[in-house]
């Protein structure tokens, strides 16, 4: 067999963002709308993708995504054969490798993947004979090639279509910004001309990784915190950024979930990794230059609406209903109540999360979500305040157990002095800060300390929060001009929790 042409053997360097899905039609001619794009004469491709993989998914867990790329029409096809390895999976900026190569037909070609790392990956063959189609994707995309006067040249591309797996699909509606010359910069310069006009929002997973989410029933789940394996040897920036682009991963990752998700969990786990986010980098601010980092004004309406939502969640599904007995006790008047009540709670939380999709769809949001990225992909670049050669680097382990026994000094001071409102309120932040602290440096803290503390700052905020919960609760269901009952209820259960003894 004649060996195959390598058309493409290079890292791949794109930023993926995602679009709202209603009006994708009319995607195009707002994008030509945009002056960067205005003059510039578009390509149009129909693309049919078909993604290999073996039962128990060996490349998933690798990082490895295998297709077989269908270009043009059936009658008149052309197939590509496509390998990507190394994606990072928490960042919009993807890089990783690509490899290529057109096949005669639509069969997965071993000889194709000989100029690849394949024989890494599959020395005895045992994997390529194991290979089954997974899922398709097929979407219409619409291009444009952007060559700047720095000479660097972005391809800026629209797919819209769907990814189907079996009986389940689901719409893809993005933008692919690929660097073909140049510097990432670039990348993001396009993106804020783009984010002035649509709501765009940074994407971290790739079709294949939504595929495959798909597939197994878990797209658009909540994403929890997945904190980074720190090891000793990283130099502070860099393990900052790891950190850091994680936890900002969390943030956006649910905040794309959230335009068509109605989980409570996806509200919370979205306000998490912006609560952990915002904690790191108070516990990083010391040691690295972080005035640079963008404003986050724009966000605030956001997160006004996130956390008004997340309120209303907690009151009608986890507050409320065990103490719902305790307040009915049988009496068919208090059930009325209570029942209208939780009715106007849910009634209350299906126009805050309109709410939190109306603010998503506010460029200024995009735009600002795309500047944080850009940031943190800097960040490992950023030079230590104070730090000279002459003067020596303290270690990342030292670093870690040193601020991590700060915070534990701060949160002992705080506890001596709960009494009031303020003071729990103190308690209770530094208590998460602590949490959250330890869970992003574990591999780098004693486990015999940070192991008990863990717990009892875990154990503090559970407490402090049970409390402020119900209190919360009440102030909802008094603004509602529910049952008078019911808010003193709620006091009276508040009052008891914090009573001593």
């Amino acid at each position: 067999m004649k060996p195959v042409a390598l058309i493409y053997s290079s890292q791949e360097i794109e930023l993926k963002l995602a679009l709202p899905a209603s009006g994708p039609s009319s995607l195009p001619k707002q994008l030509t709308r945009i002056p960067l794009l205005a003059r510039r004469k578009p390509t149009h491709r129909h693309l049919h993708n078909t993604y290999y993989d073996t039962p128990e998914q060996v490349l998933r867990q690798k990082r490895i995504a295998l297709r077989i790329r269908r270009v043009g029409s059936e009658a008149k096809p052309q197939w590509l054969q496509t390998l990507k390895t190394g994606g990072l999976g928490d960042s919009a900026l993807s890089q990783r490798g690509e490899w290529e190569v057109p096949v005669p037909g639509a069969a997965l070609s071993l000889e194709a993947l000989k100029a690849t790392p394949w024989s890494r990956i599959d020395p005895d063959g045992t994997v390529f004979a194991a290979l089954a189609p997974s899922f398709v994707t097929t979407f219409e995309r619409t291009s444009w090639s952007v060559r700047r006067r720095d000479g660097s040249l972005v391809e800026v591309a629209l797919d819209v279509g769907q990814t189907v797996a079996g009986e389940k699909s689901t719409p893809i509606c993005e933008l692919e910004l690929e660097l073909l010359v140049g510097q990432p910069a670039a990348l993001f310069d396009i993106a804020q001309q783009i984010a002035r006009t649509l709501a765009v929002l940074p994407l971290t997973m790739s079709k294949a990784e939504r595929g495959y989410a798909l597939a197994q029933n878990c797209l658009d789940m909540p994403l929890r915190a997945q904190p980074p394996k720190l090891t000793p040897d990283l130099p502070l920036p860099e393990a900052a950024r790891l950190v850091l682009r994680e936890m900002f991963c969390q943030f956006i990752a649910n905040l794309n979930a959230l335009r068509t998700s109605d989980d409570p969990e996806v509200v919370h786990q979205a306000r998490v990794g912006w609560r952990r986010l915002r904690s790191a980098l108070r516990l990083f601010k010391p040691a690295l230059a972080l005035d640079a980092a963008p404003s986050w004004q724009a966000l605030r309406p956001l997160l006004t609406f996130l956390g008004e939502l997340r309120d209303l969640d907690v009151a009608r599904t986890d507050t409320l209903p065990p103490l719902a007995d305790a307040y009915t006790a049988g009496d068919a008047r208090r059930e009325k109540a209570w029942q209208a009540t939780t009715e106007a709670l849910t009634q209350a939380a299906t126009l805050q999360r309109k709410a939190v999709r109306y603010a998503l769809d506010v460029p200024a949001v995009g735009a600002t979500l795309l500047a944080i990225t850009q940031w943190l992909e800097g960040l490992s670049a950023s030079p230590r305040p104070g730090n000279t050669k002459a003067e020596p680097k303290e270690s990342l382990r030292r670093w870690a157990r040193r601020r991590i026994v700060r915070l534990h000094e701060q949160l002992k001071v705080a506890c001596k002095d709960t009494g009031n409102p303020d003071s729990q309120h103190r308690a209770r932040i530094l208590a998460k800060r602590m949490r959250y602290g330890i869970e992003a440096l574990h591999p780098l803290l004693p486990k015999k300390h940070t192991q008990r503390w863990y717990q009892q700052a875990t154990s503090l905020q559970t407490n402090i929060g049970a409390t402020r919960d119900v209190i919360q609760a009440g102030a909802l269901v008094a603004r509602l001009e529910a049952d008078l009952g019911l808010v003193e209820f709620l006091r009276g259960v508040a009052m008891g929790q914090t009573r001593p003894g």
